[in-house]
């Protein structure tokens, strides 16, 4: 391992950004092709009223190699595809015996999980929430408020993310709005 300085970052409170970032990565909803339950309502929604930004990570400049923890945080803006709530994509870790931890800053959503083995877990998440996602559980965030959902997440610098098998089949529930309450279902496009 090479020598690595140490360093700080600074958190905004107010929009729940890093400074300084190494990397800002954007989800806009032409990004999420095939991730929402109702595919036909994604793109309208981008047709009709513009490619919406869904979400934003921001990632510090830790290396992405054994000994080190990476940290970062989310923000996801509010707002519906079809029912469904705004999320992020959802990944399993590439090395699969890795855990992630999450701390809730603003908001309020769901931590949804579930194993290649089929079992589904559903956290929720607001303000001042810890949560551990164990090794072997894919992951998911859904803001189910009226405000954007943001939260800190650490993990291992070597899990690496697999986005592949979840953009394959999907996350088993998803959560939707009715009457005006998140309720998680089943995903009828879970394969």
């Amino acid at each position: 391992m090479k020598n690595f300085e140490p360093f700080i970052t600074q958190l905004n409170l107010k929009t729940g950004s890093i400074q300084p970032a190494a990397r800002i990565i954007q989800r806009r909803l032409s990004d999420m092709c095939n991730f929402y339950f109702d595919e036909e309502a994604r793109r309208r929604i981008v047709k009709e009223e513009g490619d919406r930004l869904i979400y934003e990570v921001f990632v510090t400049h830790v290396p992405e190699e054994e000994g080190h923890v990476l940290y970062g945080t989310t923000i996801i803006y509010p707002g519906l595809v079809g029912d469904e709530f705004h999320m992020t994509k959802g990944h399993f870790h590439k090395l699969r015996d890795q855990a992630e931890v999450y701390v809730g800053i603003a908001g309020s959503g769901y931590l949804i999980m579930q194993t290649e083995g089929g079992a589904v877990r559903s956290l929720k998440m607001e303000k001042g929430t810890i949560a551990y996602v164990p090794p072997c559980w894919a992951h998911r965030t859904v803001n189910t408020g009226d405000q954007p959902f943001v939260f800190f997440a650490a993990w291992p610098g070597e899990a690496g993310h697999d986005y592949g098998t979840i953009e394959e089949s999907g996350f088993a529930n998803i959560v939707v709005s009715r009457d005006n309450q998140a309720l998680l279902i089943d995903n009828p496009n879970y394969r």
